[in-house]
């Protein structure tokens, strides 16, 4: 599928407020709330837009410890059981194979530095992980959405 500017508008909206309407998509671009309809849907159907969500504030879940947490390993990290086992430990947000000082890189959210813990202990009884190193952030600047 090729991406058009109009497309592109769309997709930059909608990151903005995936609740509005077709018809308020369709006039922010110049097009008619159906034709809007039409490509979102395709977009969808491309898989350019994976899911729609909404963005809750970790803090206000008592989850605002944010770490990333490197993996080291002594064999490959990228297979199947390696994918149950961190989806497993429900302060892991997200796990990336990574190339570079360390197998996997985790990122992790926890209520306080103690469920930190609790969660370093559970990465540390993943099959073939040897140890781990922890960036603790202390503030976020900002997080930016994909530009489109």
């Amino acid at each position: 599928m090729t991406i058009d500017d109009t497309d592109r508008q769309l997709l930059e909206l909608l990151q903005e407020d995936a609740t509005q309407s077709y018809a308020a998509l369709g006039q922010a671009v110049g097009l008619s709330a159906g034709a809007a309809h039409e490509r979102v849907r395709k977009l969808k159907a491309a898989g350019v837009i994976r899911r729609t969500t909404i963005e809750v504030d970790p803090a206000a879940l008592g989850r605002g410890v944010l770490s990333y947490v490197l993996l080291d390993a002594d064999a490959w990290m990228g297979d199947e059981p390696t994918l149950r086992a961190l989806r497993d430990i429900p302060a892991v947000e997200e796990a990336h194979i990574i190339a570079g000082p360390a197998s996997v890189l985790v990122k992790v959210r926890t209520a306080t530095t103690e469920d930190l813990q609790a969660t370093l202990r559970a990465l540390h009884q993943v099959d073939g992980v040897t140890s781990t190193r922890t960036v603790v952030v202390l503030e976020s600047f900002f997080e930016r959405s994909l530009t489109v």
